[in-house]
């Protein structure tokens, strides 16, 4: 369980972030555009990353075979480190935190912080476009799609997005450095 500290700070953070979300989340009540954030974010799951490494794996050769790998083993590493900082950190989501704002679709996981589902997107993103750069043209706006999905369904504020988003850079620079292609 979480120190009266770590509450503490949390809910300062929050009440400096909670504006913003609220900005961000009135795009919830337009139901187009919930359907596609909705969308982005269940693809961002994991659906879509493990379709983008079947599909290396089969159709790019030994770079293929590599990125699929690499972003395999970064994925697993992925979700062993963001459910440790969850369980540590333990930051109350959004549309817990604040009555103003709205639930778009039901959460994974409890808390908040770092967005696993943006780290993952960073990471699988950086680790694909490693190896076939002409893909940045279908990643980058669908993992910018992924991320903003985070903070206007109301299930994280944009400091666990950007923390995400540096963790998955991270992890995809180390993968890169350590198991180069």
């Amino acid at each position: 369980m979480a120190g009266t500290a770590t509450v503490r700070l949390w809910q300062r953070v929050d009440r400096a972030e909670q504006a913003l979300c609220l900005r961000i989340n009135r795009a919830c009540h337009r139901t187009n555009l919930r359907r596609f954030f909705v969308a982005a974010s269940r693809l961002g799951d994991g659906i879509a990353w493990y379709a983008l490494m079947a599909s290396l794996a089969v159709a790019g050769g030994a770079s293929g075979s590599t990125a699929a790998a690499q972003m395999a083993v970064a994925g697993i590493a992925g979700v062993l480190l963001y459910r440790l900082l969850k369980t540590r950190l333990v930051r109350e989501r959004p549309f817990v935190s604040h009555a103003g704002i709205r639930l778009g679709t039901v959460p994974l996981d409890r808390y908040s912080f770092p967005s696993g589902h943006t780290l993952h997107a960073v990471c699988f993103t950086t680790l694909a476009l490693a190896h076939f750069p002409a893909l940045a043209a279908l990643l980058l706006p669908f993992a910018a799609a992924v991320a903003a999905s985070r903070v206007v369904l109301g299930l994280h504020y944009p400091t666990d997005v950007a923390a995400g988003a540096a963790l998955g850079a991270i992890m995809a620079a180390l993968t890169l450095r350590f198991w180069p292609g």
